[in-house]
């Protein structure tokens, strides 16, 4: 299995999550603060060579009706830059509730709601990166 980056994409933020090389175990990264495609590549990409990336997993906020809206295609925009970047193997996964999974996971280790609001960026991250090694191309 190969060491594995999940970015979970927002309008002002970009949740970031790594797996060992085992794929057993998901930890968060940091939050980067968005500030155009180009520069938030550029860190994305620095992440990958300090962290020894090998695989890309980005999360896609399909819309209920499982269609792709505005947040999705801001998700391949990024997706798509890294992996121009990286030439790394790039897979995208249906994220439609991971806020709300990470919230709910936030919420049972008793996270007081300002702490929440700095982390779950990071949490989606761990829950899209989870899927992804749970189940992988079956997504």
């Amino acid at each position: 299995m190969a060491r594995t980056i999940a970015l979970d994409v927002g309008t002002k933020t970009i949740g970031v999550a790594v797996s060992d090389k085992l794929g057993i175990t998901c930890t968060p990264v940091t939050t980067i603060s968005r500030k155009g495609v180009r520069k938030d590549t550029a860190q994305i990409t620095r992440l990958i060579t300090e962290l020894n990336i090998e695989e890309v997993v980005v999360g896609l906020p399909y819309e209920l009706d499982d269609t792709e809206g505005r947040s999705a295609k801001l998700a391949r925009q990024i997706g798509d830059a890294v992996q121009e970047a990286t030439t790394l193997p790039l897979h995208y996964v249906d994220e439609r509730y991971s806020s709300v999974d990470a919230e709910k996971q936030l919420i049972a280790q008793n996270l007081s709601r300002k702490r929440r609001k700095a982390v779950i960026d990071q949490a989606a991250a761990m829950v899209i990166l989870r899927s992804w090694l749970d189940h992988g191309e079956n997504l």
